[in-house]
This record gives C-alpha cells, sequence and structure tokens, in this order.
C-alpha cells in the first residue's frame, strides 16, 4: 500500500482528491498496489468545503504529514514559496517522494530540490506546474529524449490569453476586460503575476531547463508583460496580418540560450495563433521529430489535477516496485543565458510625429544610424498635426534599437513613441 499525505486543499487539492476517490480502483489497477490518502493538511479545520471527505484526515499541522513514517508520498499544493519550499524539501530529507504543482519553487529552486531528492533516494514530480493538464514534462524527459530539441514556443498563461482574445475579438481595451477577467475568475485579484510575464517566465525556464539540461536561475529570464498592449496595437497587428499573443521562448542558440517571455505578433497563419480563450499551447521543433504542438486547458480544479494525479500513479508505481530516481538532477550543461540587449528580433514600432514635410526623412535616418533597416511602413493619415507613424523593422539587434529610441525621443517632430513589440517569425 501506498500513503498520500496531501498539502493542501484548494482548487487543485480537491480536484486532486476527487479524481483519487472516484477513479480509485482504476488508479490501483494501474499502480499494481493500494493508495490511500492518509492526511490532509488545511488552514481551517472547520472551513466548510465543497467535496466530501472524513474529518479525521484533516489536519492543521503538518509535521502529521511530514514526520509520519508511514507516509512514502507527499502533494505538495500550497502554492507560493513559504512554507511550500520548506515542506518539500523536508519531505524529501525524510525520504518521502514529492509531487508538486508548484511552478515558483521548481523555478526558483528546482536545482536544489532534485539533487536532494537524488541523494534521499526518493522521487520528485512536477507535471501539474506547467501548462496544466497539458502533457509537456513528461514527454521532454522521455517520449522526446532523441530528438535535440532547438526550440521551445509557449502560451503559457490562460488569463492573458483571454484578455488578449477578449480584446481582438471584442475591441475592447485591456483595463476593461480585465476586469471582466477578474469577474469571471479568469484572473486574480491581484493578477501581477499574469499580466506581467512572470507566471509564463517561471514556466518557460522550468521547460528549458528540462529541454536544455542546465540550470536556469528565473532572474536571468527577461519578461514583459501585456500592461501596455492596446486596441490601437490590436486592430493595427490585424491589418499587418498578425495577432498579438503572450509569448514564452527558449532557443538554443551558438552563444548561449535564450529564455524570455513578452508581447509578440505573430502570424495569422501559424498554429499558435489560433490558441485562444484560457487555453495553453507549446510548440516545439527538434532536428529529428520536427515541429510538435500541444494543446489544451493550461490551468483549473480537473486539467491541473489530472497531472497530478499521472505523477502519483507513476511515482507510485515506481515506490512499489522499487525502481529507483529516474528523474534525478540532470542540470549538468553549462549555458549562459544570453542577455535580451544582444537577442536580434523584428519590432512593430508605433510613433506619433509632427505631420510635416522631412519628418519621414529624420526618423528613417536615425534608424540607420543605428543599424535599423525597415521591411514596411505604414502612417495612419488623419486631419490632425500629428499623425501615427507605423514601422516593421528587419531583424535588428535589441541593443541597436534602444539607441536609436534614444535618440528619436530627442526629435521635436516625435510627439511620443506609442509602442514597440517584437514580431516572431522564425518558429
Amino acid at each position: 500500500m501506498i500513503k498520500i499525505g496531501l498539502l493542501g486543499l484548494g482548487t487543485v487539492g480537491s480536484g486532486v482528491y476527487r479524481i483519487i476517490r472516484d477513479n480509485k480502483e482504476s488508479i490501483e489497477q494501474k499502480v499494481g498496489t493500494e493508495l490511500e490518502i492518509e492526511k490532509i493538511l488545511v488552514n481551517d479545520l472547520n472551513k466548510k468545503r465543497d467535496v466530501e471527505f472524513d474529518n479525521e484526515l484533516l489536519t492543521d499541522q503538518a509535521d502529521d504529514i511530514l514526520e509520519d513514517p508511514n507516509i512514502n508520498l507527499v502533494v505538495e499544493l500550497i502554492g507560493g514559496e513559504k512554507p511550500a519550499y520548506q515542506y518539500v524539501m523536508e519531505a524529501i530529507n525524510n525520504k518521502k517522494s514529492v509531487i508538486t504543482a508548484n511552478k515558483l519553487i521548481i523555478a526558483k529552486y528546482g536545482s536544489e530540490i532534485l539533487k536532494a531528492a537524488s541523494q534521499n533516494n526518493v522521487q520528485v514530480s512536477f507535471e501539474g506546474s506547467v501548462a496544466g493538464g497539458i502533457p509537456i514534462i513528461r514527454p521532454l524527459k522521455e517520449s522526446l529524449v532523441a530528438s535535440n530539441i532547438k526550440n521551445i514556443y509557449g502560451i503559457l498563461n490562460g488569463t492573458t490569453n483571454y484578455i488578449l482574445t477578449k480584446m481582438t475579438e471584442e475591441e475592447k481595451e485591456f483595463k476593461e476586460v480585465l476586469k471582466e477577467a477578474q469577474d469571471l475568475g479568469y484572473a486574480e485579484s491581484d493578477p501581477h503575476s499574469d499580466i506581467s510575464g512572470l507566471d509564463a517566465a517561471y514556466k518557460i525556464a522550468i521547460l528549458s531547463s528540462i529541454t536544455f539540461e542546465t540550470y536556469v536561475d528565473i532572474n536571468s529570464v527577461y519578461s514583459e508583460g501585456i500592461e501596455e498592449i492596446t486596441l490601437t496595437d490590436i486592430q493595427l497587428a490585424d491589418e499587418l496580418g498578425y495577432v498579438i499573443k503572450l509569448l514564452a521562448i527558449g532557443k538554443k542558440e551558438e552563444n548561449g540560450i535564450d529564455i524570455r517571455v513578452h508581447p509578440a505578433f505573430i502570424s495569422k497563419s501559424h498554429p499558435l495563433a489560433l490558441v485562444n480563450g484560457v487555453y495553453n499551447a507549446i510548440y516545439l521543433h527538434g532536428d529529428i521529430v520536427g515541429d510538435i504542438m500541444s494543446y489544451g486547458k493550461g490551468a483549473g480544479q480537473m486539467p491541473t489535477g489530472s497531472a497530478v494525479v499521472a505523477d502519483i500513479i507513476q511515482t507510485a508505481k515506481d515506490i512499489h516496485y522499487n525502481r529507483p530516481n529516474i528523474y534525478a538532477d540532470k542540470s549538468s550543461l553549462e549555458h549562459e543565458i544570453i542577455d535580451i540587449e544582444k537577442v536580434k528580433n523584428l519590432f512593430y514600432l508605433r510613433i506619433l510625429v509632427n505631420d510635416k514635410p522631412g519628418v519621414m526623412s529624420e526618423v528613417t535616418g536615425i534608424l540607420g544610424k543605428n543599424q535599423v533597416s525597415l521591411a514596411s511602413v505604414l502612417q495612419k493619415h488623419r486631419l490632425t498635426p500629428v499623425v501615427p507613424l507605423v514601422l516593421i523593422t528587419h531583424p535588428v539587434l535589441e541593443e541597436n534599437l534602444n539607441n536609436a529610441l534614444k535618440e528619436l525621443k530627442t526629435l521635436k517632430n516625435v510627439k511620443s513613441i506609442e509602442n514597440v513589440i517584437r514580431v516572431v517569425e522564425d518558429f
């Protein structure tokens, strides 16, 4: 028998409990032995919950799980950094295998956690930490190991994808759609982690560390959110043949690994452009396997719960059959994380300028001086003294573009640089 300690009975924890309870017979057939949830850690023993269980399972003392020698497997679903990280490390040091859906602690402390697991000959699995119900962690570790994965592109945050989809389909501004997302429960009351790109940065850091077998310092991952995306940008993107998505990127280059999160123009013809609403997708390219895209719900009680229970089944089988820790820390390769300033991208620029002769030559002169060449120019004529100028560049070093933008801001005829958004075409 495998005995489980469940840390947390929130949205995902309740889903995990339900799946194990309702599919007990099928799960135990897959594992080869009985599974039993021995204890569940909660903050409030008296809180009313929408799932039925024996109240004797509940405890508000973590040590009832972490120090119980009969519990083989700890499932951490508290979320956040503290005390989740401490609980995970204590469980590992007490020779217990761990399942977690906590992207923050895996992104920040994954290397430490996996090394501790290896030293204690226990397993740590975290399929639910990235893209909810979409299987991606285990496929990267197992099914795709024969192929050298060069690029990862992901829509990894359902909240931002929902907001951008609604802005596009209903022609609404960011703040209005954010409020709707909060009212519907798709966005938190404090949505900073989602809309700033930080949530997606945690996830692409995890995927990149696995794919490229290297430690990725989350502080080295460039992230930019969607707060500055306007309806005007979305409409212009549409006119130019693009949609705007919050894109997470991990690319293996000759001089290191390019890992970043930011809004991007992507062609309407690309499969990722069709990923709408709260759905997530991951698009991979490998030297042998070619292009692969996985698509599904990236969060929620049952999608994430499904990923967690899949990890529970596999880990319980390994414990039952006394299999070794096959997912020990493998982040042995050293790769430099390329600074965003040294990355080449195409760019969309939206600039407000005085409608006077010679202004275009002033703008293009500064761009050319900084080695920024233009692929297309769109001038939106208005019966006003200030008009928008929309430019798409050829690939340019970010550093060169930023130098050009600094100079453009000094021109009297440039009233403002309204937005700068990367254009991704090298999938």
